[in-house]
């Protein structure tokens, strides 16, 4: 495992599959330029192709727009649109991009449009990788403890939330090792973030995650790390999920139903405590 979640320097094989989705940000930037012209300021990008330890496997492929206020009608089809021209390349991994976008005036939060959430404005201004135009950061607002906080529960309630996929490691294991490894990963990532501000790339949250001498399933998020890049055996993983899944979970739930109780937003806290109950019902 290298650091700072990235591949081992120098290695043929983790760059080739670098540079998969390389290609992938290269053609979508291109499809943005010329559709938007000088109105695009700076693209970027996100994800583990900013931070390292991308996989073919199973990792999405971010890019980050920030283009000229004011945001225009159309400017919400159009980012779309090109999206959708990208992903019929065909592969797996023009079908992983992923496009996040904003203005100046949106990224500061003085006026709405855009689709920016807080964990990637925070991705944006701690590792964004310019790859065309201009650097615009200073434009962009970083967000608080607080914000990351709700954002990262809402996300968790909106994508992670099938209590019966937890409960039963076989339909995990059969969604495929994308989803599985980011519904093992993804609340080590929320627990890294609400714990010290900083975006939760997967290696920097597991090795944080895995270093607390009361964290539960750290056999599971150890495993998870490693799936990303070499696929387990079914059963091994459907085994292993089993046993340990509702604790990582029943884990996440805790730390952020009192988390979000501090600052004062029960009714989310709520919805997580009743998160929790299902799942162990």
């Amino acid at each position: 495992m290298g650091s700072a979640d990235s591949d081992p320097q120098g290695s043929p094989a983790g760059q080739a599959t670098a540079d998969q989705g390389e290609a992938v940000l290269v053609r979508a930037v291109a499809a943005y330029r010329a559709a938007l012209g000088s109105r695009l300021i700076a693209g970027y990008a996100l994800g583990s192709l900013a931070h390292g330890g991308f996989s073919p496997l199973v990792s999405d492929v971010d890019l980050g727009l920030i283009l000229e206020d004011p945001v225009r009608v159309k400017d919400g089809l159009t980012i779309r649109t090109v999206a959708r021209s990208v992903k019929a390349g065909g592969s797996a991994l023009d079908q992983r991009l992923s496009v996040f976008w904003g203005t100046p005036a949106t990224l500061q939060g003085q006026s709405s449009g855009g689709r920016f959430p807080p964990l990637d404005r925070l991705d944006l201004l701690e590792y964004g990788r310019l790859l065309t135009g201009t650097d615009a950061r200073s434009a962009v607002a970083r967000p608080d403890r607080t914000e990351l906080l709700v954002a990262g529960a809402e996300f968790a309630l909106g994508s992670l939330g099938r209590t019966t996929e937890i409960r039963t490691p076989s339909r995990l294991v059969s969604a495929g090792l994308p989803r599985m490894t980011k519904v093992v990963l993804f609340p080590v990532r929320f627990l890294f973030t609400a714990q010290t501000g900083h975006v939760g790339t997967n290696t920097l949250a597991a090795r944080h995650y895995l270093a607390s001498p009361d964290a539960p399933a750290t056999s599971l998020v150890a495993a998870a790390l490693a799936w990303r890049h070499e696929p387990p055996p079914r059963g091994e993983a459907a085994a292993l999920l089993s046993r340990e899944l509702v604790p990582l979970f029943v884990h996440y739930l805790d730390d952020h139903i009192a988390r979000l109780r501090a600052v004062g937003h029960h009714r989310l806290a709520e919805r997580f405590l009743r998160w929790r109950t299902r799942l162990l019902a």
